[in-house]
C-alpha cells in the first residue's frame, strides 16, 4: 500500500491529488508543522534523513523530491495514463517540465518570500528577484498559450508544476499572467483535486 507522508500546507497536497488523479489506493500518515517555526516535525526524520515532506513509502521503499514522486507513481500505478509514451518527443518535454518545475521556476518565488522578510536589508535584490519572475512565469503563461494544460492534453507535467502557479496565486500575481491564472483555476476545479483537499486537510494555496 502506497503511504503519503503527508504535511499540512505543503507540497505534498499535490501528491494525494495525483493519486486520486490515478485512483491508486493509498494511505495517508499526517504531520503538522511547528506551530511557530513553520518547520516539518522531527518525526519525518524516521521516513527519510532529510525530514522533509513530500515523501510517499512504497513496496518497502522510500521516495522523496515532488518531480521523483511523481515520476515513480506514474510509472509504477498510472497504467500508462498522465504521461506521454517513454521515448516520444512528448515524453521528453514533460520530462523537463517536472525538472523545471523546482529546479528553476520555484526558486525566484522562494527567494521573493524569504528576501520579503529581510525588509530594508534585502531592498538590493529585488530587482534582480522581480526579474526572474518575470522571465520565469511569462515562459510558463506563454507556454499555456491556446491550450489547457502544459501538454495540450493533461498530465503529471501539470500536478508537478501546479504548485508553482498557487505560490504565484498566494503572492497575488496571477493577474500579470492570464494563462497561468486559467490554468489554475481549471486545475483546482478538478474532481480529483477537489477530493484531495478535502482528504488533506487545509491547504492555504486554493483559490476561491
Amino acid at each position: 500500500m502506497i503511504v503519503v507522508h503527508h504535511l499540512n500546507d505543503s507540497r505534498s497536497q499535490r501528491v494525494l491529488w495525483l493519486l486520486e488523479e490515478l485512483s491508486a489506493p493509498y494511505e495517508i500518515k499526517r504531520y503538522d508543522r511547528d506551530a511557530t517555526t513553520r518547520l516539518a516535525p522531527p518525526e519525518l526524520k524516521a521516513v527519510h534523513p532529510l525530514g522533509k515532506s513530500p515523501v510517499i513509502t512504497d513496496a518497502g521503499r522510500a521516495v522523496h523530491e515532488s518531480g521523483a514522486i511523481i515520476d515513480y507513481l506514474i510509472r509504477r500505478h498510472g497504467g500508462g495514463r498522465l504521461a506521454p509514451a517513454l521515448g516520444s518527443d512528448a515524453y521528453e518535454i514533460y520530462n523537463q517540465w517536472l525538472h523545471y518545475a523546482e529546479g528553476s521556476a520555484m526558486l525566484p518565488l522562494m527567494l521573493f518570500m524569504y528576501v520579503g522578510r529581510l525588509g530594508e536589508a534585502g531592498a538590493p535584490l529585488h530587482p534582480r528577484i522581480e526579474s526572474e519572475i518575470a522571465n520565469h512565469m511569462g515562459y510558463v503563461d506563454a507556454a499555456l498559450a491556446g491550450r489547457d494544460w502544459l501538454l495540450g492534453e493533461f498530465s503529471g507535467a501539470d500536478v508537478q508544476m501546479s504548485f508553482v502557479g498557487e505560490v504565484l496565486g498566494a503572492f497575488g500575481r496571477l493577474d500579470a499572467y492570464p494563462n497561468i491564472k486559467a490554468w489554475v483555476d481549471r486545475f483546482q476545479a478538478r474532481p480529483a483535486y477537489k477530493t484531495a483537499l478535502e482528504k488533506g486537510g487545509a491547504y492555504s494555496f486554493a483559490r476561491g
